[in-house]
């Protein structure tokens, strides 16, 4: 089976900084795009950046500029670097992929469990 684990949240000041990893393990053929998003209590999960395959990444207008995401395709790795950090970021926050799986070549969307990243003030 296919999972992600997400790992590198925790709790900083504002004006910090945290990065944030996610590794895909299981019966891989292939991963398509993969990205991040994030939800806060009472609210839906929104976008936070997304990056194609390829490398081409694509951000939510609130995290441009401060946000970066970047992929290790060799270690199945997607990586969210959140810097100036802001209260407002706080949310939980999951890891997202589209992969294609290495035993009946399906392709699904999948997600990790989340983890927690807090922004004190």
């Amino acid at each position: 089976q296919v999972q992600l684990v997400e790992s590198g949240g925790g709790l900083v000041q504002a004006g910090g900084s945290l990065r944030l990893s996610c590794v895909a393990s299981g019966s891989i053929f292939s991963i398509n795009h993969m990205g991040w998003y994030r939800q806060t209590p009472g609210k839906q999960r929104e976008l936070v950046a997304t990056i194609t395959s390829g490398g081409n990444g694509n951000y939510a207008d609130s995290v441009k500029g401060r946000f970066a995401i970047s992929r290790d395709n060799a270690k199945n790795t997607v990586y969210l670097q959140m810097n100036s950090l802001k209260p407002e970021d706080t949310a939980v926050y999951y890891c997202n992929a589209e992969i294609q799986n290495g035993v009946d070549l399906n392709t699904m969307d999948y997600w990790g469990k989340g983890t927690l990243v807090t922004v004190s003030s």
